[in-house]
């Protein structure tokens, strides 16, 4: 991944004020794994990944919005939204500057209900939302000349700036569609 991907990434996760109207979830289902400060969300229907960052654990999920006819929604297939832990766990949407700056995401209709999909903070990182073999819907990404299943993405900042983090890696977990089996895909500086 280059410095440019991964400083647009970490610039972009780094925005974390102005939420916007905020709704009370529960967090009884989420937990942390050992030695791990980032919680885990277990499985949602809907949730297609989710991206965490240092320096705190609150974490921006997208989701699968659905259209009437029984496709993703045209113009809003994914919807991404904020966890707030430090918040008392509330869910939040992202705010203007966080949608069309650092978290939120375009998309493009390419038929048969897939759609491009990229990051506003780094437009050349394609993703692809399509159904499956199992029949769902999930974004794929293709690193390393493989295309996996993305999960949830973590950022690890360690100093810089507010607007120039110093990026020590950015990480992706998925799933080998073809195995099942997890895959881990980490990008230096």
């Amino acid at each position: 991944m280059t410095k440019n991907i991964r400083t647009a990434l970490v610039a972009g996760f780094a925005l974390l004020t102005f939420c916007a109207h905020a709704q009370k979830i529960t967090t009884d289902s989420l937990y942390k794994l050992p030695g791990n400060p980032y919680r885990v969300l277990p499985e949602h229907v809907s949730r297609l990944f989710y991206v965490q960052r240092t320096p705190n654990d609150n974490t921006i999920v997208y989701e699968l919005k659905m259209g009437d006819n029984g496709l993703p929604d045209e113009d809003e297939p994914v919807h991404p939204y904020w966890i707030r832990y430090h918040d008392k766990g509330e869910k939040a949407e992202l705010n203007f500057i966080q949608r069309k700056f650092a978290y939120g995401i375009t998309s493009k209709p390419l038929g048969n209900g897939r759609f491009d999909i990229r990051f506003v903070s780094y437009k050349k990182f394609p993703l692809l939302l399509m159904k499956g073999t199992d029949g769902k819907y999930h974004i794929f990404a293709t690193i390393s000349q493989r295309q996996f299943i993305v999960n949830r993405i973590f950022v690890k900042i360690e100093g810089g700036s507010f607007w120039v983090p110093n990026v020590r890696y950015v990480e992706f977990k998925g799933t080998d569609p073809a195995t099942g089996k997890e895959v881990t895909e980490r990008f230096k500086p």
